[in-house]
């Protein structure tokens, strides 16, 4: 089945310019896509979206503020990633530029720009942590909740393995070619297995993002809003949304017992646990997370 979709199109939202891209018959209920820390909208390959949108979802995605083709902002910042996990495990305030709310908040404008009244949400790792935000603060725009391989932000999850851990501290690439090479290896350490499907793809994808355009400080800017947002469990406690929570069984980075806590904060979601995945969303598991998305979808109205 043949999905439309558009080119990429602008949105002037809370003060801040997003990229966004759809898929699929406007007719049909939206679906919004929001991406993790650091990661452009495009790795929500055209693929994966178009079979969303062929289940019968109008299907959006976007680059979060600070990151490929939306607004970046102004503000140079310095992460020192050990004192940030010391902070928060003592529950200090930290400062950052913009909160995960804030970027709740983009996501809203994005669907007032829409003219889209609720919608299916679906977040990613620091996507799941915004489409938690939006659950919270913007309870009457959701009509679901899907959060994968996220977290509440609670201070007593698992860290990272150190290999994940590494992967975010590397210096970012000068050259079109050191990105290359280190998009790979970065997504071998954080698939937690081997992909081949993924792997010969890599390189493309590496391209695309390249071309867009990179933004380290953006991403910089982005961990320091998710450590600055703290714990969400209090407020987690009270959403509503029908919420389905997915997880692979040997993510690396927000380990499988962040999904647990999740679905544990959030009264009635449930949780499926996918086996071998890890942080990522690999071809060869699609099948399985997409029936898990569509199905929740469809089941919430």
């Amino acid at each position: 089945m043949s999905v439309g979709s558009t080119n990429e199109r602008f949105a002037k939202t809370n003060g801040v310019e997003l990229c966004y891209e759809t898929f699929g018959d406007p007719a049909r209920p939206p679906l919004v896509l929001i991406m993790g820390l650091g990661a452009q909208m495009v790795l929500w390959d055209d693929e994966f979206c178009e079979q969303l949108a062929a289940r019968g979802f109008h299907v959006v995605r976007l680059d979060n503020r600070d990151i490929g083709r939306s607004s970046r902002i102004d503000r140079p910042v310095k992460i020192d990633f050990p004192d940030l996990m010391q902070k928060q495990a003592r529950g200090e305030k930290i400062d950052a530029p913009y909160t995960l709310r804030d970027m709740a908040g983009d996501v809203v404008g994005l669907m007032d720009h829409l003219g889209v009244a609720r919608a299916h949400t679906v977040g990613a790792s620091m996507g799941g942590m915004i489409g938690q935000e939006m659950a919270m603060h913007f309870p009457d725009r959701l009509l679901s909740l899907t959060s994968i391989m996220s977290s509440t932000g609670n201070p007593a999850s698992p860290p990272p393995t150190p290999e994940a851990a590494a992967v975010l501290l590397t210096p970012p690439p000068t050259t079109r070619e050191e990105y290359v090479a280190s998009f790979a290896r970065t997504w071998r350490v954080l698939r937690a297995g081997a992909f081949p499907q993924d792997e010969a793809k890599d390189a493309a994808r590496a391209a695309r993002i390249w071309e867009r355009g990179l933004n380290p400080m953006g991403v910089a800017r982005q961990m320091l809003a998710v450590f600055a947002s703290g714990d969400r469990r209090a407020g987690l406690a009270h959403v509503r949304a029908p919420t389905l929570v997915v997880h692979g069984d040997v993510d690396p980075l927000v380990r499988l017992e962040a999904g647990k806590d999740t679905a544990a904060s959030i009264p009635g979601a449930r949780l499926i646990v996918v086996s071998g995945m890890g942080h990522a969303l690999p071809i060869a598991l699609w099948p399985q997370i997409l029936d898990a998305v569509a199905g929740h979808a469809m089941s919430a109205g």
